[in-house]
């Protein structure tokens, strides 16, 4: 529930980072995106169209990429997932720096759409993502679900404490980058974003090594 808390706060603020100095763009809600690259063709806005659709696919393209990582070099860590989104940002703080714009231009945004992507692969169970770090609306689902079953008397509060504890750690990661975007202009927006994901990055190879050496033990102590 922590790892996931802190991964779920760090899409937050990659979220609020990319979409408070570009033009509008999420890069942690496909179904917008979605409904931007059908709808904006009809009101005429086909640039917008044209760039939701592009960072659709390179979110799909970062899940794709960590997932073909996880078969080959990593099996079961959150860490790879937060290195390869650290990589992506970084290479969208640099392509940003070489665009006159004051905000973020598209080329960044699809370099953090990417991050994104891979980072929904933090964790995994049977070959698909056990707990998504940035869909917001089937966190909420679920939440719902568990407290009525809480409620009914079917379960306890674990059933949508870690729901809850998800849905708000993405909602104060986008506080935290809202606040920071009063203060800090678009030129160096993506350089907080990298840098917040760079730390997370941090943590979460602490958390590998500690499961690492766990599972070392129950290993030794069943030998």
């Amino acid at each position: 529930m922590r790892l996931s808390a802190v991964l779920s706060a760090l899409a937050g603020f990659i979220g609020a980072a990319a979409y408070t100095h570009s033009a509008g763009y999420f890069v942690t809600f496909m179904t917008g995106n979605t409904e931007r690259a059908v709808l904006g063709n009809f009101s005429g806005d086909h640039v917008l169209a044209a760039g939701a659709a592009a960072i659709i696919v390179c979110f799909v393209a970062g899940v794709f990429v960590a997932s073909i990582c996880r078969r080959h070099w990593w099996t079961n860590h959150p860490h790879g997932a937060t290195m390869l989104t650290t990589g992506a940002l970084l290479a969208a703080a640099v392509v940003d720096t070489f665009m006159d714009e004051r905000g973020i231009g598209l080329a960044p945004i699809l370099f953090v759409a990417f991050g994104m992507g891979a980072l929904n692969t933090s964790f995994v169970k049977n070959g698909e993502v056990s707990i998504p770090v940035s869909y917001v609306t089937g966190t909420l689902v679920k939440f719902a679900q568990g407290l009525e079953r809480h409620i009914a008397g079917d379960g306890d509060a674990r059933n949508w404490l870690g729901y809850a504890t998800q849905y708000f750690s993405f909602a104060l990661g986008a506080l935290i980058g809202g606040l920071v975007s009063l203060v800090i202009d678009g030129y160096y927006m993506l350089n907080a974003a990298f840098l917040g994901s760079l730390i997370v990055a941090t943590y979460t190879w602490r958390a590998d090594i500690r499961w690492v050496r766990r599972n070392m033990r129950i290993s030794a102590d069943e030998d």
